[in-house]
């Protein structure tokens, strides 16, 4: 924008835009980039995923790295992937002075403390003795933990939602924070009040069905009655355990995945997402992490479910974070997708957001949706994989050339998270009632049904199946095959009740 918008030389990066350029370091652009024009001009314009704005001259931080750090927290937010880029290139004795300068600034002991957190490296200053502490980010801006870790060193609150190994960031934008104002777990809890109880009852097994169909079906996966059972079971079992340890995912990857591929471990080869467009020629969606950077990423994840799990950091979030983070990382061969997908139903639970009787068919909103659900993957794969440097053999093996592992420590899920509150908003609003529905117009066909006819229920569940399936009559066809044992007038009358209950015109 600034390029276009400006003369050449009139408008200058600054914040994280400068010291990437600066140091020529290979990260995925913050969501905000700043620039500093030389008249009083302001200027913001969204593009895509970022914002670009231009700040008046009278902003210009400053020449030094110490200045375009410092803007770079107050304007561009905090962007842990740069800072480590960063923080790996920059001269320690340059970052000593900056800091020496100002010690007790609050963006100064911010910085001071991010430097040691995220390199393992102490700086040469003595732990801080007045003053009061900072939050390391401000809750209004972020979703932070509750449980903070109190730095007196720097005098810092690290309300952070992981650690050094994995760490992601969930901004507050406009989105999440109407979603917030919106509490789709008591709209859903107002859902569940209008149906009885033997209805919510009965439609858990088709819930349990849905969302285990939806959940292959998203993987263009037919499997085995057996595979569908289990994974059922699973979702019976999501709320009483938590899966978010390695023993119990490696046990998840086994249950769900055909038995000749199941794993002892996270996977030790290089894999990824793609699809054969020709011949020999393989089109790359997504390159995972290296298999060397899998354990320690994964040990990561795990951790910053323990923080959010005891940092009252919401459960949607807290969710969207694992769960994208989990599938981003795709630690096993086969089964990511589904796990990924069925540890949202297992957070959810845990954190009491799914009423007891009830479970959400998220799959199916992301199924009825695939390209919103392809969006909030590609937010994070495609530039990641833009970064990663690879060779493809003939036989489909693929080596990663660089070292991308920063890439998967410090992701900014907030486009995930937006995204897995609109599938549970519709999930809430239109899969959840349809079903239920559906089985309250079911059951009034059934009585009316019966009151026409003594018919076994195995007929009835029939009759009602192809009604449906041809906007309210039997097909002659049908008929034929199923009940010539029924006068014209039966038919008549049975179709005009399944019409009725389901609201059809024939």
């Amino acid at each position: 924008m600034a390029g276009n918008r400006f003369e050449e030389g009139k408008c200058r990066p600054a914040g994280y835009s400068a010291l990437v350029e600066l140091y020529g370091l290979d990260a995925i652009p913050n969501w905000h980039i700043s620039y500093v024009a030389s008249s009083n001009t302001r200027v913001t314009e969204r593009m895509g995923e970022a914002i670009e704005e231009v700040y008046p001259s009278s902003y210009w931080p400053g020449d030094t790295t110490g200045d375009h750090l410092e803007f770079a927290l107050k304007y561009d937010g905090t962007n842990l992937a740069i800072l480590t880029a960063l923080f790996r290139k920059l001269d320690e004795s340059e970052m000593s002075s900056f800091i020496a300068r100002k010690p007790t600034g609050k963006y100064v002991r911010r910085l001071w403390y991010l430097y040691e957190f995220l390199t393992g490296r102490r700086l040469p200053f003595e732990d801080l003795t007045m003053g009061t502490y900072v939050d390391l980010l401000d809750p209004a801006e972020y979703y932070t933990s509750s449980s903070v870790n109190r730095k007196r060193r720097q005098r810092v609150n690290d309300n952070l939602l992981g650690g050094p190994a994995f760490c992601p960031v969930i901004r507050r934008t406009q989105v999440l924070r109407e979603f917030e104002e919106k509490d789709l777990r008591d709209r859903c809890r107002a859902v569940v009040t209008r149906y009885p109880q033997d209805v919510l009852k009965r439609a858990l097994g088709y819930l349990y069905t849905k969302e285990t169909k939806s959940s292959f079906e998203i993987e263009r996966i037919t499997p085995a009655a057996s595979r569908i059972e289990r994974f059922i079971t699973l979702l019976q079992h999501a709320r009483e355990e938590d899966y978010c340890t390695k023993e119990r995912l490696v046990e998840l990857q086994n249950r769900i995945v055909d038995e000749r591929f199941r794993e002892e471990n996270y996977r030790d080869t290089q894999n990824y997402v793609g699809e054969t467009v020709a011949w020999r020629q393989e089109r790359i969606h997504y390159i995972c992490p290296r298999p060397e950077d899998v354990a320690t990423l994964m040990h990561g994840l795990l951790e910053a479910h323990q923080r959010m799990k005891h940092g009252g950091v919401p459960p949607v979030i807290h969710a969207a974070a694992i769960a994208y983070g989990f599938v981003f990382l795709h630690p096993f061969e086969d089964g990511n997708g589904r796990i990924h997908r069925f540890l949202v139903h297992n957070i959810l639970s845990q954190r009491g957001f799914t009423p007891e009787q009830l479970m959400f068919p998220v799959s199916a909103s992301m199924l009825r949706n695939p390209s919103d659900y392809d969006a909030s993957l590609e937010a994070f794969s495609r530039p990641v994989t833009e970064r990663a440097e690879y060779t493809l053999d003939d036989e489909g093996r693929l080596t990663v050339l660089n070292d991308t592992a920063l890439c998967y420590r410090f992701i900014d899920m907030t486009p995930q998270a937006e995204a897995l509150f609109r599938f549970i908003e519709q999930t809430i609003d239109v899969e959840l009632p349809g079903e239920l529905d559906f089985l309250m117009k079911y059951d009034r066909s059934k009585r009316a049904m019966q009151d026409i006819l003594d018919m076994p229920d195995r007929k009835i569940d029939l009759f009602i199946r192809f009604c449906l399936q041809n906007n309210g009559s039997i097909s002659p066809r049908k008929r034929a095959a199923h009940f010539d044992m029924l006068s014209d007038h039966e038919i008549t009358e049975l179709e005009r009740v399944v019409q009725s209950a389901y609201e059809l015109s024939p």
